[in-house]
């Protein structure tokens, strides 16, 4: 049974409940702005079932945009480690969820995060803590996708990075032209990945193992 240490817990336990936070003067206004929407429906805000409403849609917003408030080099902090590895690192399918900033409604997918060692790698679960950190935020998914690319490039310097996310719109889904099955797929392929195209078929092929 592997043993945490107490400073590991404590830093998680930082990051999840202290540094993401809103103050509670901007949680107001946001509650405010709920109990203004749901009136603006035609909604009763003071029936049973809505009264804390506005209330828990400020929290669940507050926890939907915490990438907002995170530090990029803190969340990374000292897992980058030097290696001797140049080959393709590839983590597939993480979890992801995000707001569509022209209709603030959520994407759901994966991403599918790959680069090239040129004498440094990063800790496995921190690529997907990168993918967290923008994943949380108000955007299209273009941008998302090179946004984790970036970031992976400037925080590693590899010699390449390659990112695919795919995910289903509900504002596609639930509105407009209501398609249930329609994936949307974006990627954003720098350094080798980009220019060598034996590099980028490897990549390509890893992903449908």
């Amino acid at each position: 049974m592997i043993q945490r240490r107490n400073s590991d817990l404590d830093l998680e336990e930082r990051f999840t409940r202290e540094i993401n936070r809103l103050p509670e003067k901007e949680l107001d206004r946001l509650a405010k702005a709920y109990r203004e929407l749901l009136q603006g429906i035609g909604e009763d805000v003071d029936r049973e079932g809505l009264r804390r409403t506005p209330d828990r849609a400020a929290r669940a917003l507050e926890f939907l945009t915490q990438g907002y408030r995170q530090d990029l080099d803190e969340i990374i902090n000292d897992a980058v480690f030097e290696s001797d590895a140049s080959e393709i690192i590839l983590v597939k399918d993480i979890e992801l969820y995000s707001l569509c900033e022209h209709h603030l409604l959520p994407f759901i997918g994966r991403a599918h995060v790959a680069y090239i060692p040129n004498g440094k790698v990063i800790g496995l679960s921190k690529v997907a803590r990168i993918v967290d950190v923008f994943a949380r935020r108000l955007q299209i998914q273009e941008n998302l996708t090179t946004r984790i690319a970036e970031s992976l490039m400037g925080c590693l310097e590899p010699s390449g990075v390659a990112v695919v996310v795919e995910a289903k719109h509900l504002c596609m889904m639930m509105r407009g032209v209501e398609k249930q099955n329609s994936v949307m797929k974006t990627s954003c392929l720098l350094g080798v990945f980009k220019e060598d195209a034996r590099t980028r078929s490897e990549f390509l092929s890893l992903l449908k193992d």
